[in-house]
């Protein structure tokens, strides 16, 4: 059994990556992201690898692998809002 930060770590990476997947569904159904701002995004997804290097760097799972998660579907969000551009 892991101990109770490890749990813990978990149960947030867990939270704070799934809570963008409707983010993506979102944008994806509507084919439009110009409500999201892109300098936002590119930020946000500069902490995200930051994030990813810091785990990596402790080897540690609990920030590795939500984070490894949460990049993916950023970039997913990234793609749409550039493919989407000027639409709306």
């Amino acid at each position: 059994m892991a101990d109770p930060a490890t749990l813990i770590g978990y149960a947030a990476g867990t939270l704070t990556t799934i809570a963008f997947l409707p983010q993506v569904l979102h944008v994806w159904q509507r084919k439009r992201a110009d409500d999201l701002h892109l300098g936002t995004l590119l930020i946000f997804t500069l902490g995200i690898v930051l994030w990813l290097a810091y785990g990596l760097w402790l080897r540690l799972l609990p920030i590795i692998l939500p984070n490894l998660v949460t990049l993916a579907l950023q970039c997913a969000i990234l793609f749409l809002k550039l493919r989407y551009r000027g639409r709306g």
